[in-house]
């Protein structure tokens, strides 16, 4: 275990409502944390007694100051994934707005550490529109806050990960696929678990790096992450046909056939496939120490 040595409270936890904040927020709770959480509209939030939820919206900036205000940590967990963002310079300009706004609410409020959970892989030409934002929303916030922790993980491995509802459908409702390049792509897949005690431990950490990557026991590829889950599942593998020239906008629409995940969620998941998700830094010692593997990971998301 990391030697916690830092009182981190209280923490505000911004998209607590979304897939890890909602995780990361019942963590905190289970560790004794005092836990704000940001929402747009306060009333309509559904959390636990114990979390003091406080009114704000990163984007305009409302209230942003003052849900901030005596805090020693804040998580930062905002991002548009697609979801209703339009072409690929609005979703990035809102990210950026949304980074700026909150980057600079945190500095007047004297906030000693933010925690922002972004993704692995490459941040340069050949990534994806949204890699790229992530690592621009960085950016913003580390000069902003001097103090900002960038928590890459590769693929989130749990129950309601859009990636892993994506995986999941396609394994059980496809004997054969017709897939690009993309399925060679090699990439670290890490359960919800280990994200969220990682997130935990950062912030109590006395010490701790810039930036930790994460990532699960295994390097698999997208073929292998298939065929592995299907056994734990129980299902037969799928037959896969790869060829060269299914695009990523192609592919996009047929995984939005047959899969529930949001259609405005697919297209980035599949364009970020095209890039190798693996730790190249292993994080500080206590920090994702005993990762699971794949097939762990994956019974414990069902």
């Amino acid at each position: 275990m990391p030697d916690h040595d830092r009182e981190p409270d209280p923490s505000l936890v911004t998209g607590a409502s979304g897939y890890v904040g909602g995780f990361l927020v019942d963590e905190l709770l289970r560790r004794g944390r005092r836990v704000r959480a940001l929402a747009r509209d306060p009333s309509k939030a559904s959390r636990p007694p114990a979390v003091d939820v406080r009114g704000g919206d990163a984007l305009s900036g409302r209230g942003l100051r003052e849900a901030l205000d005596g805090c020693r940590t804040a998580y930062y967990l905002i991002h548009s994934m697609g979801r209703g963002s339009g072409p690929d310079a609005e979703f990035a300009r809102r990210d950026r707005e949304a980074a700026v706004n909150f980057g600079e609410a945190a500095r007047e409020a004297r906030v000693e550490r933010v925690v922002y959970l972004g993704g692995l892989g490459a941040t340069g030409p050949d990534a994806s529109e949204h890699l790229r934002s992530r690592h621009e929303v960085a950016e913003l916030l580390r000069q902003r806050v001097p103090q900002l922790v960038y928590v890459r993980a590769a693929m989130i491995i749990g129950q309601g990960s859009a990636s892993f509802e994506m995986l999941r459908h396609l394994v059980t409702r496809l004997p054969v696929m017709i897939t690009p390049r993309w399925v060679e792509t090699r990439s670290q897949p890490v359960a919800i678990g280990d994200v969220v005690a990682a997130l935990a431990d950062v912030a109590e950490l006395r010490e701790v790096p810039g930036e930790v990557q994460l990532g699960g026991a295994d390097v698999v590829t997208y073929r292998e992450m298939m065929s592995r889950a299907a056994s734990v599942i129980g299902r037969r593998p799928p037959t896969i046909v790869k060829v060269p020239v299914l695009s990523p906008r192609l592919s996009s629409y047929w995984v939005s056939l047959v899969t529930p995940v949001e259609t405005g969620l697919v297209r980035p998941l599949v364009d970020g496939l095209k890039s190798e998700m693996v730790v190249e830094r292993e994080p500080p010692a206590g920090i994702n120490d005993r990762p699971l593997g794949f097939e762990d990971a994956v019974r414990a998301a069902l």
